[in-house]
């Protein structure tokens, strides 16, 4: 489970965050890429945007549950 202590602050703010337990390995963005990113300055990926559909959330989610660093967090919720 990912550490709210480790949030990486290029995260936009909400539910969703990734910490710096991320190793780049861009699953979550071949998963979701409406919602993740990488950003190129600290070498992670990012939440870039909070997810808006329940569609957008449920691959957030998934992205989430296949993390294999266990990088992101879902504050509000599965």
């Amino acid at each position: 489970m990912a550490d709210q202590k480790l949030r990486l602050a290029e995260n936009v703010p909400g539910a969703f965050y990734i910490t710096e337990a991320c190793i780049d390995c861009d699953m979550c963005r071949e998963t979701a890429p409406m919602v993740f990113k990488r950003n190129d300055d600290i070498a992670f990926s990012v939440v870039f945007r909070q997810p808006e559909t329940e569609e957008e959330r449920q691959t957030a989610v998934e992205a989430m549950n296949g993390c294999p660093a266990e990088a992101i967090g879902n504050d509000g919720g599965v």
